[in-house]
């Protein structure tokens, strides 16, 4: 039995439905046909646009951000899809406080609706620093199908993880 450590969390018989996907190398066609679209979203500055228009959106009142750039080092196998950090640092009689969020570069390739889940989960960690039910209202507030493509975003990384994929 392969172990599926992106779906480790979910139930017996949820894990054993994608393990028939994937014996019956059915899981990348259905990921292909569902999620066709992909972003246009290449580089760091247009990375950083994309994320502003969320924010000024839906978290207008919240703190700017410095920085929003994609990062090879983020290891997704260590569960680093994307990163929000705050830097402060103290300039003459003032602090000052630097936000940067860092996603993982392997969304530079990802279907649209992947990138959008990844940032929107890095932005509620603007107003929200633990994974509580607040903040899983705010992420589905900016984006309502969030915990489908929470699930569906873990069947894809499984899925290219796979070797051949």
């Amino acid at each position: 039995m392969t172990a599926l450590k992106y779906l480790a969390g979910y139930p017996d018989a949820l894990q054993q439905q994608v393990r028939a996907l994937i014996a019956a190398d059915r899981l990348g066609p259905w990921l292909e046909r569902r999620y066709a679209e992909l972003h246009t979203v290449r580089n760091d500055r247009q990375l950083y646009d994309y994320t502003q228009a969320l924010k000024e959106r839906y978290l207008r009142q919240s703190a700017p951000l410095s920085k929003v750039i994609y990062d090879s080092r983020l290891q997704v196998l260590k569960h680093a899809l994307g990163t929000h950090t705050t830097i402060s640092r103290v300039q003459g009689s003032r602090l000052k406080a630097s936000r940067e969020i860092r996603i993982a570069s392997v969304f530079r390739e990802a279907p649209a609706p992947f990138l959008k889940m990844i940032v929107v989960h890095e932005l509620a960690h603007l107003k929200e620093a633990d994974h509580n039910k607040a903040f899983y209202q705010l992420c589905t507030h900016m984006e309502a199908d969030y915990h489908q493509l929470e699930f569906d975003l873990r069947l894809y990384l499984t899925h290219l993880e796979r070797p051949g994929a």
